[in-house]
């Protein structure tokens, strides 16, 4: 298992080049690597040891009656959950069968497939990341030419940035869709985490919504008036009827009461998958919301650029902003991210002076 996490590390890890914001990194190498981690977990307590443990009598087999309740489901009784534990049932949830009508059973019937639901989960978060890359193609990685490292010879470093120079002045305003895929992979990564939400929610019976505020109003609430949210979705003890004929021809029916110690390594994994989830949610919306502003409002980008690479000169950056688009601005920034300040300075700062010369030729031109 931990070779399995370690390839996972490896595969999700982050590169040298930067060809994503840091929230969508989240998506893409911390949240997967926590899925991955958590399935291999569910999946090792279910092969080591028993995942669930029920209490027989002579006439059915230990092996049998726990394989039989694995598969088909377990079940708890909704109303039980509100009596006295030791006084009126054994447990929350445990009841007399008898004593309540088939439709009021809760079936548990999620617990075999939890590890390849979460695995499964771990690839979505990954699609977006995976689609970047492709729609990247490695751009920024071959504009860079090794000018991250900024004790390079002086001949060589000056060759590069000529050539940085050059495409940027040759390619200035055809980065729009290069840019625009890139924002679409965020949007697709928020769709995907509330999508998610909604996922085990239904996955849940409807319960997991509001997973985490129940638990918060669980520890504020009196011990004698709460109900503990975590063993209502995630019960450690529940019942379930096995049938088989008995020596005369007839059908025997026993009821059991069978422990999930599972449950209590769910219960930790889904709640914090709540929280990290709404987390993960308002961070993205926040960077959704941070995109639109920049796409509409070019003064914005101008500031951005400011507060980011203060070794730039304002009048510069004024000048590439005004004559250049959104997708060249987003590449100047990863640009910036990526190569030495003070080689992304000079490049830029030439860049500036040509492009103004430029336009201001084209303008004198045309009034002319």
């Amino acid at each position: 298992m931990l070779d399995a996490i370690r390839g996972v590390l490896a595969f999700t890890q982050v590169g040298g080049v930067k060809i994503d914001a840091p929230v969508f990194r989240l998506h893409s190498s911390a949240t997967v690597v926590l899925l991955f981690t958590f399935s291999a977990t569910v999946f090792a307590r279910q092969y080591v040891g028993n995942p669930i443990d029920c209490i027989h009598t002579r006439d059915v087999p230990e092996d049998v009656l726990n394989a039989f309740c694995w598969i088909h489901s377990t079940y708890t009784i909704p109303g039980a959950f509100y009596k006295k534990v030791g006084v009126e049932v054994p447990f929350p949830g445990v009841d007399h069968t008898n004593s309540w009508p088939p439709e009021d059973r809760k079936y548990t019937k999620y617990y075999q497939w939890i590890g390849f639901t979460l695995f499964i989960q771990a690839i979505l978060f990954y699609a977006p990341r995976w689609l970047w890359k492709n729609w990247e193609g490695g751009k920024l990685h071959a504009l860079m030419m090794d000018l991250d490292i900024g004790i390079i010879s002086e001949v060589e470093k000056k060759q590069k940035k000529k050539l940085l120079l050059e495409y940027l002045c040759d390619n200035l305003t055809y980065h729009n869709w290069w840019a625009y895929r890139y924002y679409l992979c965020e949007v697709l990564a928020l769709v995907n985490v509330i999508g998610q939400m909604f996922l085990m929610n239904r996955f849940f019976d409807g319960e997991f919504l509001t997973f985490g505020i129940d638990v918060l109003r669980f520890m504020e609430r009196d011990q004698e008036d709460r109900v503990d949210p975590m063993i209502f979705i995630f019960p450690r003890m529940t019942k379930c009827t096995f049938y088989k004929y008995g020596v005369s021809g007839e059908v025997e029916r026993h009821d059991a009461v069978c422990i999930l110690p599972l449950n209590v390594v769910n219960e930790k994994i889904y709640i914090f998958l709540w929280f990290w989830f709404l987390i993960l949610g308002i961070l993205t919306f926040g960077c959704v919301v941070y995109r639109i502003v920049i796409i509409l409002s070019p003064r914005m980008r101008v500031y951005l650029l400011r507060i980011r690479f203060r070794l730039i000169r304002s009048e510069d950056i004024r000048t590439i902003v005004r004559y250049s688009k959104l997708g060249d601005w987003f590449l100047f920034y990863m640009l910036g991210e990526n190569v030495d300040s003070v080689i992304f300075r000079d490049v830029m700062h030439e860049l500036a002076h040509r492009v103004g010369q430029y336009r201001g030729a084209r303008g004198e031109l045309t009034e002319a």
